[in-house]
């Protein structure tokens, strides 16, 4: 399992970060995993638009859920069928903002893998025929920051778009549903991740090497632009749609 997840993923995407570095004028490692972190972004576009959309979907949610959630806490098999009348009526699969990120995890630990040993020259070994041996990649990054070693500054910065990106997902306060709860538990653990993972990113990110955290970085970075333009596609939507309801609704009485 081990050599078949090294053969068909690290190996790749090694590949693809030494190509990037020999092509690129000047071998900056650093431009090369901006290059390599876009090449991933949109390969697995489809499956972080799906899990954006459903993470959305579900937040916008909580507040029907938990009126359903009141006013059937002492009938468990009625509140299942209602929860589940409700995720079809709103068309959202509530493990469908899961599984897109399970589906991604073995690249994230692909580029891990790569990132903790590509800067050594001896993983050079497994670059593919057609791609040119540089003899050993410069850890060097814009001339300053050297992505062997961790850096804190990187990891703040990471920590800070993990709270953005956290944060844009988060639904504003809805009117309040008669019956519903201000705080919920979901409100309540969306509210503590808010502000527990972007610590917990940086704490872990002080000690990888800043090469992974400048991928974790970009990643998130440009995640937090392909979710502020699915929303902003979205509102533009609703926006359109109740001006169209707007100009019909004279329509709708008939003329005395």
């Amino acid at each position: 399992m081990i050599e078949l997840f090294n053969t068909f993923l690290v190996v790749p995407l090694l590949n693809l970060l030494v190509f990037f570095y020999n092509v690129i004028p000047g071998q900056d490692l650093g431009v090369a995993i901006i290059f390599l972190t876009v090449a991933i972004k949109l390969a697995l576009y489809p499956l972080s638009h799906q899990s954006i959309k459903s993470q959305k979907a579900l937040q916008d949610l909580q507040p029907k859920m938990e009126a359903i959630k009141k006013q059937f806490k002492n009938d468990k098999e009625r509140l299942a069928k209602e929860m589940m009348a409700l995720y079809k009526s709103e068309k959202v699969n509530p493990l469908s903002s899961c599984l897109p990120l399970l589906i991604q995890l073995p690249f994230l630990i692909a580029v891990f893998h790569v990132f903790r040993t590509g800067v050594d020259s001896a993983s050079l070994d497994l670059l593919y025929s057609f791609v040119a041996n540089p003899g050993e990649l410069n850890p060097i990054a814009f001339g300053f920051l050297n992505l062997s070693n961790p850096n804190i500054v990187l990891a703040a910065l990471t920590g800070g778009a993990q709270f953005w990106q956290t944060k844009m997902l988060m639904s504003k306060r809805q009117p309040k549903v008669p019956g519903a709860k201000d705080e919920d538990m979901m409100a309540t653990m969306n509210k503590q991740m808010l502000y527990f993972m972007p610590i917990i990113t940086v704490v872990i990110g002080a000690t990888l090497p800043a090469a992974l955290i400048l991928y974790w970085l970009l990643t998130t970075v440009l995640t937090v632009a392909q979710q502020k333009l699915m929303f902003s596609k979205k509102g533009q939507k609703e926006k359109d749609d109740n001006q169209v309801e707007i100009i019909d609704k004279p329509n709708e009485n008939p003329q005395q």
